[in-house]
């Protein structure tokens, strides 16, 4: 357990923007968080740091949005996730996550640059319906989530191309993200397990940080509880925005 302050300087900062993006604040922050954590030890390992606690902070999350969510959207994006949490463990000594952060970042720009286009743009003030449910485009989206979560620690912003134009409510929108991640979260740790990057070190580094965890989960939700769609949407893509920039930054190596 490593007892550097200069760990815990770097460490509790990361758990606290985590905790904001579970309580639904945007992925963005989570983005940032687990550099923040990298700073002072590998990538691999501030991510098998971060895992227990993300699912801590998943269940604290389920508790507060027990009451929100749409199933019809975890129905179809859930298989297309497996499959693609699957696809990571088999192909993780195959895939250069770097690449696949680079396309994911690019492709979640390009939608996020249309939905300010669109909206605040010369053409803006056309009113554009939510979009049905999508069962092949819920599967392809739901797979890239899984793989990218897998592999690159990315899974937010498939999941954000495929469920931000279905235009749910703030609530519905952050209980079904949280539903979604907290059982990509949950599979996930078998594989991890399998790979040797949770052994008793790492989960007594993040039992340390646990007391962090429940109060910025519980601020993020308390901050969306009382947003208004017409500030959470335009927030949100600008969180996805922000968070695409960041995976491809670190994508490129910069």
């Amino acid at each position: 357990m490593p007892q550097d302050l200069s760990f815990y300087y770097a460490a509790v900062p990361a758990v606290l923007l985590v905790g904001l993006a579970k309580g639904g604040m945007g992925d963005a922050l989570s983005l940032i968080g687990l550099p923040f954590l990298a700073l002072v030890v590998s990538p691999v390992e501030a991510a098998a740091i971060l895992l227990p606690i993300l699912v801590f902070m998943d269940m604290i999350s389920l508790v507060i949005w027990r009451k929100h969510g749409d199933w019809a959207t975890l129905k179809i994006m859930l298989p297309g996730a497996v499959l693609g949490i699957a696809l990571g463990w088999a192909t993780s000594a195959l895939v250069p996550g770097n690449m696949l952060r680079i396309v994911i970042g690019a492709v979640t720009i390009l939608f996020c640059l249309r939905y300010f286009w669109n909206n605040f743009g010369p053409g803006a003030g056309k009113v554009i319906p939510p979009r049905g449910q999508r069962p092949v485009a819920a599967s392809l989206w739901g797979t890239f989530s899984g793989y990218g979560s897998f592999v690159a620690h990315a899974g937010g912003a498939p999941f954000q191309i495929y469920a931000l134009p279905l235009k749910l409510q703030p609530r519905e929108y952050t209980g079904t993200s949280v539903r979604f991640f907290a059982i990509l979260n949950a599979i996930k740790l078998i594989p991890y397990f399998a790979l040797g990057q949770l052994g008793t070190q790492n989960l007594a580094t993040s039992a340390t940080l646990l007391p962090f965890a429940p109060l910025a989960t519980i601020a993020g939700a308390w901050c969306v509880r009382r947003m208004k769609p017409q500030i959470f949407y335009p927030f949100m893509y600008a969180m996805a925005l922000i968070a695409a920039f960041l995976i491809v930054r670190e994508g490129l190596g910069w």
